[in-house]
């Protein structure tokens, strides 16, 4: 199956034919695609190169810890991603060590969303997951912030999925136009740069 966005304007096919699917095979993912994904993740831009991302990963060859991470999950991503082969964790510190003044810019996901891409795996990033579990399951520190959940995998089949989660997994992919994010002068204001 595929989704690519039917842009306005030209983009990389990379991002084009990224989506974050539904439908995961339980196939394994070799370990050296996954040692890509998370060298892809460590060279995210990094404000001060304080790098303040962590992950914690959870393979379905070790279902004990497949299933500690799926059970930090809301019911309705369980029941899809239970499937995925792996089960990332992104954990982030949210002020820098040297000033302790707050960091809002925490970037790792996308490079490994895209790295993901590149090898012909797919993620979906969830924020439907309790921070306050995974916390507590995998001790984490009181200056690190649960941020989001991701299923990593190779694509499954749509059959094996529940009739509402296959009709979100074919419907058309869609996004806000330009116009509606992309402002001059002040907020709300459509940027000049925008023809129609």
């Amino acid at each position: 199956m595929e989704k690519s966005a039917n842009t306005r304007y030209p983009i990389t096919d990379l991002i084009r034919n990224r989506w974050s699917p539904l439908a995961f095979s339980e196939q394994r993912i070799e370990p050296e695609k996954l040692l890509q994904l998370f060298e892809a993740a460590r060279w995210a831009p990094s404000s001060y190169n304080e790098q303040p991302w962590s992950f914690i990963v959870a393979r379905k060859e070790d279902r004990e810890e497949h299933e500690r991470l799926l059970g930090c999950l809301v019911e309705g991503n369980i029941a899809w991603a239970r499937h995925a082969p792996v089960l990332i964790l992104s954990v982030a510190r949210l002020q820098f060590q040297h000033n302790q003044d707050p960091n809002r810019h925490v970037l790792p996901t996308e490079n490994l969303v895209l790295q993901a891409e590149a090898l012909g795996l797919h993620a979906h990033l969830m924020a439907g997951f309790s921070a306050d579990k995974a916390r507590k399951v995998y001790q984490i520190p009181t200056e690190f912030e649960p941020v989001a959940v991701m299923a990593v995998g190779y694509l499954g089949d749509v059959k094996n999925l529940s009739e509402p989660l296959r009709k979100r997994e074919e419907a058309e992919r869609v996004r806000k136009p330009l116009s509606e994010m992309l402002f001059s002068g002040k907020w709300g204001q459509t940027s000049t740069i925008i023809s129609n």
